[in-house]
């Protein structure tokens, strides 16, 4: 059984991209490929196969691996709830919210949930392709560290350091690195490879060669820049857009300060016929077709601030002028007259007013409801799936005009009886293609063209394994990977 780990020498340095990238390489080689990332933190999370919770990374690594997602693949997540704190998740499950000093000592009790996940994996695979979080050199970091060398020295895998040229001083980063891990550390770093390269190799070529001499380890190869390449974000907002059509429905997205799967949003920015326009502090909602309010991991506070920067004034006036709002998960909440949370789980224990658009309440409990349903709109009896995660339970007279009817027999979200309001708890509505068809009809957009996301992420998965075969030396890979 082998174990491969990526870690990068930054943030977003391209390390979930590569993983996904080196599990479609794998399967293509016949090789049994399954995803892991010890610990990742991140407000955009997935359900999975066996009713847990995960990064939403690891789902579409999932999908290039050609599997189901499982709560192994992501045993820690950590789900940041304040700027000092974060509810902490193992093996799908949400134990307790602590802040950034007491997961530190919690640190070794998480270990041995990520050594049993990896040894269920191990036993099961004969390929684990590891995700790292962050950079391996964070020193303030290293005590007890689980996510990049503690994890690799603990299972004793070699690991590929990954990074961004776009960000300037690539060299200083993979050096400086590799000079700030400890001996044995650095003797487990088999090569690096180079990401989001633009221009003529030729030019770069005498600083990999200085690289190969400085280290005596050897450049695994350089990726290229990809202007139109569009996988889920790991938490960063990613508001590229494709080519638009000249006529499009016009889509703004309050960006809330604990905004979370914010990758519902994906299959508009990428669809010709939508101008999806994220809105950040400080900017007003300029006149548009639809407002969303999306998921929060603290729906109090982001209602707060929703107010305190005049979106909810905004709002008001958006439905007055004829506009179409719609609520996802927390932005489903938000529309009620209030959100009641006696525990605390979310910040300090009290209750907000909602901006008292739909006659209903909602209250947060411990339990967190974790599902993956299917069902139909209410409009168009467009066919949907998606994914619920939330620990409020929603009650009141609005919920008897639902907006989607699900397969299990339940009701979900709520419409107002203009039609001008629609909220459900639904995650990843707009991936359904009909489902996506029907509710930008209901916003107000005619002749809508059909957008299968799926197809599209597919395809996008297949040219990242592409560019693995076209730039990377596979036969050095296919010897740390054991094939």
């Amino acid at each position: 059984m082998t174990t491969l780990m990526v870690q990068g020498t930054t943030s977003d340095a391209g390390k979930s991209t590569l993983v996904t990238a080196l599990c479609r390489w794998a399967t293509r080689q016949g090789v049994s490929v399954v995803p892991f990332k010890p610990q990742n933190m991140a407000l955009n999370s997935a359900v999975t196969a066996d009713g847990g919770e995960i990064g939403r990374a690891q789902a579409v690594q999932a999908q290039a691996a050609g599997l189901e997602p499982h709560t192994d693949m992501n045993p820690v997540l950590l789900k940041p709830n304040s700027d000092t704190g974060a509810q902490v998740i193992i093996h799908g499950r949400a134990v307790t919210s602590m802040n950034a000093v007491a997961y530190h000592d919690y640190k070794s009790i998480a270990m041995q949930a990520v050594l049993a996940s990896h040894q269920r994996l191990s036993d099961a695979y004969p390929l684990v392709m590891v995700e790292g979080a962050g950079s391996p050199a964070e020193i303030n970091l290293r005590a007890g560290d689980i996510a990049n060398m503690g994890f690799a020295e603990a299972v004793d895998c070699p690991v590929v350091l990954i990074a961004d040229i776009n960000r300037g001083g690539v060299f200083a980063h993979l050096v400086g690195t590799l000079e700030l891990l400890s001996p044995s550390e650095q003797a487990r770093v088999k090569g690096f490879i180079i990401n989001r390269f633009r221009g003529d190799i030729a030019l770069l070529q005498p600083g990999l060669d200085w690289l190969e001499q400085r280290t005596g380890k050897p450049v695994i190869g350089v990726l290229p820049y990809v202007m139109d390449l569009h996988l889920e974000a790991e938490d960063g907002i990613d508001q590229r857009q494709t080519a638009k059509a000249e006529q499009v429905l016009k889509v703004v997205v309050p960006v809330l300060p604990r905004i979370s799967n914010h990758t519902d949003f994906d299959p508009l920015r990428l669809h010709p016929q939508v101008d999806l326009q994220f809105i950040g502090p400080g900017q007003s909602i300029a006149p548009a077709d639809l407002i969303i309010l999306p998921g929060s991991k603290s729906v109090r506070s982001d209602l707060a601030y929703l107010r305190a920067n005049g979106w909810a004034e905004a709002i008001a006036r958006h439905l007055r002028y004829g506009g179409k709002v719609l609520g996802i998960c927390g932005g489903l909440q938000m529309l009620g007259e209030q959100v009641h949370d006696p525990l605390g789980l979310e910040g300090a224990p009290g209750s907000s007013a909602g901006l008292g658009l739909l006659a209903f309440a909602t209250q947060l409990e411990q339990e967190k409801q974790l599902r993956n349903v299917r069902g139909r709109l209410a409009l168009e009896d467009a066919p949907v799936a998606g994914y619920e995660i939330h620990a409020g339970v929603t009650t009141g007279p609005a919920l008897e005009n639902p907006a989607v009817l699900l397969d299990d027999g339940r009701c979900d979200g709520a419409q107002s009886a203009d039609g001008q309001i629609f909220g459900t708890y639904l995650h990843g509505l707009f991936e359904s293609p009909a489902a996506c068809s029907a509710l930008l009809r209901w916003a107000g957009l005619r002749d809508v063209q059909a957008v299968d996301y799926h197809t599209l992420r597919e395809r996008d998965i297949e040219r990242l394994a592409d560019l693995v075969q076209e730039h990377l030396d596979t036969s050095l890979l296919r010897e740390l990977c054991g094939i």
